[in-house]
């Protein structure tokens, strides 16, 4: 469940580079009975408009100091003809890459954007790369590598899976809404053993912890009435994983397609529907916190609530301005967080990601897509 934000810019951009004929095209939908196949799958699906592969982590030093990381890239189709040279567009490649300095109490981020041509962003699947420029992640089944080099921060991260993927939603499709379209085909590797380092101001911190890799491809999401969504991930103590979403109507009510995923010790997914689980942010003031740029209020405390699973716990984040922003599109609360609760009276305590959306009033914070 990503970035909208980021789909507005590839969309401006697709505008621009290619003349309206070229997008009358028809993509394939995202729909039931899907068979997975890696580690192809874990590659390009050029048949599928839109594509991510997502990578989060919260990671610390030896010295103790703690960051949570995010390294992402975004394929938007705009064009299945034939290229008539090396520099024709079919492909947008959008790159996000963020730094949480939670010790220190700063969060850097930075994006960019490149058009299909020689070399310059795309997918190998003969090599096992996904890049944008100098950001890249080399994808392998048994070990994965991030490299990015930023203005301010750059990362080396080694990240070794010891769960298999995992199949998100039903008969091989996560439902985002009601009616035809409105799916994704989404798995996600829900628990990296990372180790690497961390250059920030002039210093290297040898780091190690744990990351989560989302993968998802689609040619339509989200509905007209939908006004944004919130996920999370988090690793539990307990060598267990949760990913969970709700979407939001523009009414204020919660679309009952709004679904998670529960990942035992063995790795074994089970589905969780909207009446499996609550995510509700607290209530008050002081459970928000309002943006200084985008005067956006987003709720950085929550509770979740799994009764079928016996666990509840409550979900903070220990970096409050987490929240990445572009003059082109909406803004949008993404940031490392902590969980703390029980599962059958058993305490439970974790670490994950929150992405907050449509949260941000001052321009058209979500588009359907």
């Amino acid at each position: 469940m990503k970035s909208n934000r980021i789909l507005l810019l590839l969309f401006l951009a697709a505008s621009a580079l290619i003349p309206a004929q070229e997008n009358k095209l028809v993509w394939k939908p995202a729909e039931p009975g899907y068979a997975y196949r890696f580690p192809q799958d874990y590659f390009n699906h050029e048949d599928y408009q839109t594509e991510w592969w997502y990578y989060t982590g919260n990671l610390k030093s030896a010295d103790g100091r703690r960051f949570g990381f995010e390294l992402t890239f975004f394929r938007q189709g705009v064009s299945r003809a034939p290229a008539g040279s090396k520099w024709f567009v079919n492909d947008l490649w959008m790159a996000h890459m963020a730094l949480s300095d939670i010790s220190g109490q700063r969060f850097y981020h930075e994006e960019r954007l490149n058009r299909t041509g020689p070399a310059l962003a795309g997918v190998d699947a003969q090599s096992g790369m996904v890049w944008n420029g100098n950001w890249q992640a080399h994808i392998a089944p048994q070990d994965e590598e991030l490299r990015g080099v930023g203005d301010q921060f750059q990362f080396a991260l080694n990240l070794t899976p010891v769960k298999p993927p995992v199949v998100h939603g039903q008969n091989g499709v996560s439902r985002k809404a009601q009616g035809e379209g409105h799916a994704s085909h989404y798995f996600s590797l829900t628990r990296l053993i990372t180790s690497g380092s961390i250059q920030l101001d002039g210093k290297t911190y040898t780091v190690d912890g744990t990351s989560w890799m989302d993968h998802e491809f689609f040619s339509g999401s989200m509905a007209a009435d939908e006004s944004g969504w919130d996920w999370l991930s988090v690793q539990l103590s307990d060598n267990t994983e949760l990913m969970l979403y709700r979407l939001r109507h523009k009414d204020g009510s919660i679309d009952p397609f709004s679904s998670g995923s529960y990942i035992d010790g063995s790795g074994k997914a089970t589905f969780l529907s909207v009446n499996d689980f609550s995510m509700s942010p607290k209530s008050g003031s002081a459970t928000l916190w309002v943006s200084p740029e985008t005067k956006a209020a987003y709720p950085i405390k929550w509770h979740v609530s799994i009764p079928r699973l016996k666990m509840a716990f409550d979900v903070t984040t220990p970096l409050k301005t987490q929240e990445l922003t572009n003059n082109l599109g909406p803004s949008y609360w993404e940031g490392a967080i902590d969980a703390t609760g029980s599962r059958d009276n058993a305490p439970l305590s974790g670490t994950g990601y929150l992405e907050m959306t449509g949260y941000d009033a001052s321009r058209n914070a979500v588009i359907p897509r």
